[in-house]
């Protein structure tokens, strides 16, 4: 039985734990993402000597000033006037004793490169966001490596507010966008927070007014080329004018249909993890049937959810997502997205892929004894071995059959043209048009590569990588990977030496 003090320390460490992670988050980087406009200005002033909630559990609570940080990222668009906001942010960071890390980034230059046709000044903004919160994410990281703590104790604050919420809104419904869109801007993402969404732009710039605080004022937020500015500038005031009370209105049902969508997201997560029958880095494969017996409240999500998966850049619209689930629902056909991925119903699954990572084509020689890896990912192995003594070729190669079911098969090396003292080689490549064999079980009867491979319910897009051995590249087929083996190599009673052929992934 254990001593009474090493009990104790057990149970001193037990109670210690709850207390450490507590401590984590009182000293965890809080990181001001400040642009110089009124509504960054008033988060830096707020952190600095009010009190916000910063989702830490603390509710609304004052942040020690060692905690603070202010990130401000120069895009380069505005020439002088963006200078002139990287020293005001430096200057009044210095002003409140926060330390302040500025990064230049040439966003037009980016936005460019990745254009691909869009509008340049929504490719600017998207570009500009991203930029901005890649920044915040590595300077997060890098002073939570410095105070060692967790990275998930860090919280990076952002400025939106009210007026930001309701203009989002409308922005995804000019676009078409779905319930996720329109739950506009979320409270809290991972580790970004956002503590004033409940304050309008007009509150904090009087709350700056009244402690005597100029901010800068970006003159591109008046350019109605710009989405967000023309819905500002043109929209809201004409709705403003049937309702005073739009944004607070427009801020709770933001509220609503945030709380709805991440239910609804949880059951289709559930859902996609139930239906899922095959997957890799760029493939999923899902089932049909059941698909289309779902809600299609939910079934919209799945489709998304596959989607997203293996193309995580694509452009979703609620068309694209409506095209597949027709094809779901008449069971077969085809349907691309741009820059996306392809979907196709084949064989009750739903197979959707990315485009253009096709796998490289299948043509090499396979040593024996050895192995090689396949485009694929997966690996071919052979090797040889004597009929062990006193024992039934067939029956052996049957045990085997059934044990590794299908990915590996035992076939008369003799009959392969292999021998055990000089080994060999055989040919590995993909099923062409005109193939024929004769499958194992057969008796004899030939049958075109093209049939069997339908008959095994192989989507046409991965039959160029299911391998076909041979014996050589114009050679007889010895086996196809995991589907069937020739009849003409099986094993017989005078067999005596055995092929091993299988096939895997590590």
């Amino acid at each position: 039985m254990p001593s009474v003090s090493r009990r104790f320390a057990r149970t001193d460490q037990r109670f210690l734990r709850p207390s450490s992670k507590r401590d984590d988050s009182l000293r965890a980087p809080v990181v001001l993402m400040v642009s110089g406009g009124a509504d960054s200005t008033a988060l830096l002033l707020l952190a600095a000597t009010s009190e916000l909630d910063i989702d830490d559990g603390r509710g609304t609570a004052r942040i020690a000033r060692e905690r603070l940080h202010v990130l401000h990222v120069n895009h380069g668009l505005r020439g002088l006037d963006a200078q002139e906001d990287e020293e005001f942010v430096r200057e009044l960071s210095a002003r409140f004793g926060i330390p302040c890390t500025v990064r230049r980034v040439d966003v037009a230059g980016l936005a460019s490169e990745e254009g691909l046709g869009q509008q340049a000044g929504s490719n600017v903004e998207n570009v500009g966001r991203e930029v901005r919160y890649r920044e915040a994410t590595e300077l997060a990281n890098r002073l939570c490596r410095e105070v060692d703590v967790p990275r998930s104790a860090a919280r990076i604050l952002t400025a939106h507010t009210a007026d930001d919420r309701a203009e989002t809104f409308l922005m995804n419904a000019i676009r078409g966008s779905g319930p996720s869109g329109l739950s506009s801007i979320p409270r809290r993402r991972n580790r970004i927070v956002r503590p004033l969404l409940d304050r309008t732009h007009e509150e904090l710039c009087d709350l700056l007014r009244m402690r005597g605080i100029v901010w800068r004022e970006d003159r591109t937020n008046a350019d109605t080329r710009y989405l967000r500015a023309f819905v500002r500038h043109e929209v809201m005031p004409l709705l403003r004018e049937r309702n005073p009370r739009l944004t607070s209105g427009m801020s709770a049902s933001c509220d609503i249909l945030s709380d709805e969508d991440a239910y609804m997201n949880q059951v289709a997560s559930r859902t996609y993890r139930e239906l899922m029958r095959r997957s890799s880095p760029t493939m999923v494969a899902l089932d049909g049937a059941r698909l289309a017996a779902c809600e299609v409240a939910i079934a919209r999500r799945v489709v998304r959810k596959a989607m997203l998966a293996v193309c995580p850049d694509a452009r979703l619209e609620a068309r694209h997502i409506n095209r597949v689930l027709s094809l779901v629902a008449a069971g077969s056909g085809s349907a691309s997205t741009p820059m996306g991925c392809d979907a196709r119903m084949e064989y009750g699954l739903l197979f959707v892929r990315a485009q253009g990572e096709k796998s490289g084509p299948l043509a090499l020689w396979l040593d024996v004894p050895g192995s090689v890896s396949l485009p694929d990912g997966r690996w071919l192995s052979a090797r040889l071995a004597q009929v062990p003594a006193g024992s039934s070729p067939e029956a052996v190669a049957r045990a085997h059959a059934v044990e590794w079911d299908g990915q590996s098969v035992l076939l008369d090396a003799e009959a392969c043209g292999l021998d055990l003292a000089q080994g060999g080689r055989l040919w590995v490549d993909a099923a062409a048009p005109g193939d024929v064999m004769c499958p194992l079980g057969m008796h004899g009867q030939s049958k075109k590569l093209s049939d069997l491979l339908n008959e095994a319910k192989v989507p046409a897009a991965d039959r160029p990588q299911v391998p076909v051995v041979r014996t050589y590249p114009t050679g007889a087929v010895v086996w196809v990977a995991g589907i069937r083996p020739d009849e003409r190599v099986r094993t017989l009673p005078r067999t005596r030496l055995l092929l091993e052929l299988g096939v895997g992934r590590d």
